[in-house]
């Protein structure tokens, strides 16, 4: 799954949420998120539990 890093930006600056606080919500490590920002992909289950942290559908954050 490969998830758009604008619109992961724009959730989190939306949520004023953090990178370190998106990772404690989503159980992903720190590390995990800042690879996904800087585009390379992520297993299902990590696209779901980021999307799930940032209370919106996965398919908010998909590329088009």
């Amino acid at each position: 799954m490969r998830i758009d890093r604008i619109k992961l930006v724009t959730e989190l600056t939306r949520k004023d949420m953090t990178q370190a606080k998106l990772a404690k919500l989503s159980g992903v490590s720190r590390a995990t998120i800042n690879y996904i920002k800087s585009g390379k992909s992520c297993t299902d289950e990590v696209g779901n539990k980021i999307a799930k942290a940032l209370e919106v559908p996965v398919t908010a954050l998909l590329e088009d």
